[in-house]
């Protein structure tokens, strides 16, 4: 569980701050799946009261309810990988391959 990166908050992180430097825009979004070195992981008080630098775009992106629960399509892939850990291993043969004489035709 990742933990609010402002000073003296002890909250849980909730959504992922990112500024592109290029644009002046903030970005804030979901939580992001891992911690990156140039984002700011805040808490639900925080991403709320969050604003960018005089002049900047703030562009808040809203998670997708239906992309929360995990879809039709993920459980099927893992349902997939699971069988495929499951089955044995393919028989890799001994030795070099056999070898088959043929003669030149006369």
């Amino acid at each position: 569980m990742r933990r609010c990166t402002r000073s003296a908050c002890s909250q849980t992180a909730v959504a992922t701050l990112t500024y592109v430097y290029a644009d002046q825009t903030a970005v804030l979004g979901p939580l992001a799946t891992y911690a990156e070195p140039h984002t700011y992981d805040l808490c639900s008080e925080h991403s709320q009261r969050m604003s960018a630098p005089l002049g900047w775009n703030v562009l808040r992106l809203a998670p997708d309810p239906a992309a929360v629960e995990p879809s039709r399509d993920d459980l099927l892939a893992l349902a997939d990988a699971v069988r495929e850990a499951g089955r044995p291993p393919t028989p890799v043969p001994d030795g070099p391959p056999a070898l088959r004489l043929v003669r030149p035709e006369s």
